[in-house]
């Protein structure tokens, strides 16, 4: 393979990765919430205040991700 193409999947694997983690962190968050919820009987808070941190988590990996990208 020669550089380029190279460069072109390290690139497309990386913004994969940055998707994922975004995803990730949102089922994370709405698991434990979820999860927490039954165990506690507090339907739907504990659900809806994980759910906004896992969202809160995953914005700040890909924002942490666009500035590792603009540094190159």
């Amino acid at each position: 393979m020669d550089r380029e193409s190279k460069r072109w999947i390290r690139e497309i694997a990386y913004y994969s990765t940055v998707g994922l983690s975004l995803a990730f962190s949102v089922f994370i968050g709405l698991g434990l919430g979820v999860y927490l919820d039954r165990r506690f009987n507090t339907t739907p808070w504990l659900t809806l205040v994980f759910l906004g941190l896992g969202i809160i988590a995953g914005f700040r990996n890909v924002l942490m991700a666009i500035k590792k990208i603009r540094k190159y």
